[in-house]
């Protein structure tokens, strides 16, 4: 499943929004007053400015909300640390894990050889996951009957989900809870997050970065595009630090930036 970005939401007029903020920290406007005379033309200029004086706290408030889904829990560790943010993710405590979908690096895909050991522990960890997953089932079963039950634990546990359902339910969360253990950091996952524009700034200035991992890159380019749909000025001047300035990453850097300036624009 490829890299799936969609802007679920968004503060309405998110230019306007920010325009009327900045109006109000250089200008004796009162708060009634702020939409009056904030044409498209002046909302460009006090985004412009603020983009000039380097004023960040007036596009605070706009904010964006992202469904993103089809990217690994490899990924999604990287994207919550980025803190100043607001995150929900899909559980693997009450999803079940036993038939788990996966992303596979472009590098292993390319590569026969890797690609087969790849698969090959992923099966493997799948197998695992539904056998530890119904012997820890079939064990809550037995100790909630206090007698022993004779079958298959697949047998057991389809009696049981016939005669207590929402019992077997529990005890599947609870094995799950332990079961996820197994699951690998291919594993694929969704994510709803919520930034403030501020936020943002940050985020594409780090994982828009031709260092960055491919795939929160990925996430990344998916997300400004789309921002700049509903946003253009607010987001005219986002992308990787190196297109603004010297490359931050010294003797990490990728040596492209001329390739990414290029590539933004610029």
């Amino acid at each position: 499943m490829a890299v799936k970005v969609t802007l679920l939401n968004h503060t309405p007029n998110p230019e306007q929004t920010v325009a009327m903020a900045a109006k109000l920290c250089y200008s004796p406007s009162g708060i009634e007053d702020l939409r009056d005379g904030l044409t498209d033309e002046k909302t460009t200029a006090f985004l412009n400015m603020l983009s000039d004086l380097g004023h960040g706290s007036p596009v605070e408030h706009a904010s964006f909300t992202f469904g993103i889904e089809g990217i690994s829990r490899a990924c999604s560790h990287q994207l919550v640390r980025h803190r100043i943010a607001s995150y929900s993710q899909q559980s693997q405590r009450y999803v079940d894990g036993t038939r788990f979908e996966f992303v596979t690096p472009p590098e292993i895909a390319d590569c026969p050889e890797a690609y087969e050991e790849y698969k090959k522990i992923i099966d493997m960890q799948s197998e695992a996951y539904s056998k530890v997953r119904d012997a820890l089932i079939v064990k809550y079963i037995k100790q909630y009957r206090g007698t022993d039950v004779e079958g298959t634990n697949e047998e057991i546990i389809t009696s049981f989900m016939n005669e207590n359902k929402n019992k077997c339910n529990a005890f599947i969360k609870k094995a799950n809870e332990d079961a996820r253990f197994l699951l690998p950091n291919a594993c694929t996952t969704k994510i709803v997050c919520t930034f403030n524009t501020r936020s943002l700034y940050n985020f594409f200035a780090h994982r828009c970065c031709n260092r960055a991992q491919w795939e929160i890159r990925e996430v990344a380019e998916q997300m400004l595009l789309q921002c700049l749909k509903v946003a253009p000025t607010l987001f005219n001047n986002c992308g990787p630090s190196c297109l603004f300035g010297n490359c931050p990453e010294g003797k990490m850097s990728c040596g492209k930036m001329k390739e990414m300036r290029e590539k933004y624009g610029r």
